[in-house]
C-alpha cells in the first residue's frame, strides 16, 4: 500500500507555512470576531439580541459541518496525501465569501445575504486550517514541532494586530486614509473584501515555497474508500486510544471557551457594552496583542517539557 511521503522544509517554507496564519486571522478578527460581528448584531439584525441569537447560531451550525466533515476529510488527506490542494481550494472559498460580505447593507433585508457567507466562509476557514496544521507534523522534525507550532500561532496574532490597525487607521477611524462615505456603512463594509484580499495575498507564500508531501497516486474513488476503512477501524479500536480519547474530551471543553470568545466577543462588546467599531477595535487589538505574547512564550515550554 503506497503511502505519502512527509518532506521536511528548510526555514524560508517554515516562514511560509507561518504566514498563511498571518493571511487567516485576518478573517478570525474582522469577520469572526469583532468587526463584521459587532456590525451585524447593531446595524444588520435590527436589535443586538435578536443579532446575538442568529449570530450564535450561525456559528454554531458552521461548527457542526465542521466537526462531522473535519475527521473524514482529514483522513482522506491521508489517504490521497497532497495538502496543498484542499488549503487552496478552502483559502478560495473563503476569500469569495468574505468579499461578498461588502453587499450587506445596514438593513434587515440583508440577513439572508449575512448569514450563509458567514457560514460559508467560517466552513471554508476552519477545514482549510485542518490541512494547514496537518502539514506541519510533515514540515519540521519532531523535536521542533512545539516551537514552530507555537511560532505559527503568535504569527498569527500578529498578522491580526496588524490587519486590525490597517482597518483602524484606513477605514474606520476618525480621519481614515482611505475615505469611504460614512452613509450605509460603507467605511465598515470596504474592510471586508479588504480580508479577502489579505489573505489571498499573505496565503500566496504557502503554495510558493512550502514543500508538500507527495501524493500516493490513488485516485480519489480509492482513497475515499481507505478514509472511511480508517474511519470505522479507529472508532471499533477507540478503547485501544485512552490517552488520545481523554485529550479529546478535554479539547471540547477547552475549545468550546475558545470558540465562544472568538464569535462572541466582538458581539458582547457592541451589544451589551455599545461600543462604537473604533473601540470595539482598540478592545480587539489589546485581546490580540496579550495572545500573541502567550503563543510565542508557550511554544518554547512546549518543546522543552514535551
Amino acid at each position: 500500500m503506497s503511502r505519502a511521503v512527509p518532506t521536511r522544509a528548510g526555514l524560508g517554507g517554515l516562514i511560509a507555512w507561518a504566514f498563511y496564519d498571518w493571511a487567516n486571522q485576518s478573517y478570525a478578527v474582522v469577520i469572526q470576531t469583532f468587526v463584521f460581528a459587532a456590525y451585524f448584531t447593531k446595524h444588520v439584525a435590527g436589535d443586538p439580541n435578536t443579532g446575538t441569537a442568529l449570530w450564535g447560531n450561525t456559528i454554531a451550525a458552521a461548527g457542526l459541518v465542521v466537526a462531522f466533515l473535519a475527521p473524514v476529510l482529514g483522513a482522506f488527506s491521508d489517504r490521497a496525501g497532497r495538502r496543498k490542494p484542499w488549503i487552496g481550494a478552502f483559502t478560495v472559498l473563503a476569500c469569495l465569501a468574505c468579499a461578498g460580505l461588502w453587499f450587506v447593507a445596514p438593513e434587515t433585508e440583508s440577513i439572508p445575504v449575512a448569514l450563509p457567507l458567514v457560514w460559508l466562509a467560517t466552513v471554508s476557514v476552519q477545514l482549510g486550517t485542518v490541512f494547514y496544521n496537518a502539514m506541519l507534523a510533515d514540515i519540521v522534525d519532531p523535536e521542533k514541532l512545539g516551537r514552530w507550532s507555537g511560532w505559527g500561532w503568535s504569527t498569527g496574532y500578529a498578522g491580526g494586530i496588524v490587519c486590525l490597525l490597517v482597518v483602524l487607521f484606513a477605514f474606520v477611524g476618525e480621519g481614515a486614509w482611505l475615505k469611504f462615505p460614512r452613509n450605509e456603512a460603507q467605511h465598515v463594509r470596504a474592510t471586508f473584501p479588504f480580508v479577502a484580499l489579505w489573505l489571498a495575498v499573505f496565503a500566496l507564500p504557502l503554495f510558493l515555497i512550502t514543500p508538500d508531501r507527495e501524493g500516493t497516486g490513488k485516485s480519489w474513488k480509492q482513497a475515499a474508500g481507505e478514509a472511511l476503512e480508517q474511519l470505522v477501524d479507529s472508532f471499533r479500536r477507540v478503547r485501544s486510544y485512552e490517552n488520545l480519547v481523554r485529550f479529546l474530551i478535554a479539547r471540547i471543553f477547552y475549545t468550546d471557551a475558545l470558540a465562544t470568545i472568538f464569535a462572541l466577543g466582538g458581539v458582547y462588546a457592541g451589544g451589551t457594552f455599545g461600543m462604537d467599531e473604533r473601540r470595539v477595535l482598540v478592545f480587539g487589538i489589546s485581546l490580540t496583542v496579550a495572545a500573541g505574547l502567550g503563543a510565542a512564550a508557550f511554544s518554547w515550554l512546549d518543546d522543552r517539557l514535551g
